[in-house]
C-alpha cells in the first residue's frame, strides 16, 4: 500500500510542469483515492484524454471550456463535475484557472517513481 504524508502544504508541495501553461500539484492519497490541484493560464489546455480511473473536479478559480465525450460546457468558479472511468475529457482555459481534482484509484503515473512523499 502507498501513502501520502499525513499533511501537504501548499509552500512545501512541488509544483509540476505538466504541458505548457499547465501545472499540478499532488497533494493527499492512498491506493485507493488522490488529491491534486491544477493550475492552468489562461488558453492552455488539459489535452482530451481517457483513463480507468473515476475522477471528480472542482473548479477553484477560473473559466474552462469542459469537454466530456460529446458535450462542451462552459465551466466556472464554483462549479463541478464527474468523469467515469474510460471517458474522454479535456479542457481549454478561458481565464487563469485552478481545479482541484479527486480520483479513485489514486493515479499512481502523477509520483515520481523517486518520491519521498510516499512509502510501499
Amino acid at each position: 500500500m502507498i501513502q501520502s504524508n499525513l499533511f501537504q502544504f501548499e509552500d512545501a508541495t512541488d509544483w509540476q510542469t505538466v504541458g505548457e501553461g499547465v501545472q499540478r500539484q499532488v497533494f493527499g492519497y492512498d491506493d485507493k483515492l488522490m488529491m491534486v490541484k491544477v493550475k492552468f493560464a489562461r488558453g492552455s489546455c488539459g489535452a482530451l484524454h481517457s483513463h480507468a480511473h473515476s475522477q471528480v473536479s472542482y473548479v477553484e478559480s477560473g473559466a474552462f471550456e469542459m469537454t466530456m465525450g460529446e458535450t462542451v460546457k462552459i465551466i466556472r468558479k464554483g462549479d463541478g463535475y464527474y468523469v467515469p472511468p474510460f471517458t474522454v475529457h479535456g479542457c481549454v482555459c478561458l481565464e487563469d484557472g485552478m481545479l482541484v481534482d479527486a480520483f479513485s484509484p489514486a493515479r499512481l503515473d502523477f509520483l515520481p517513481a523517486d518520491s519521498e512523499q510516499y512509502t510501499l
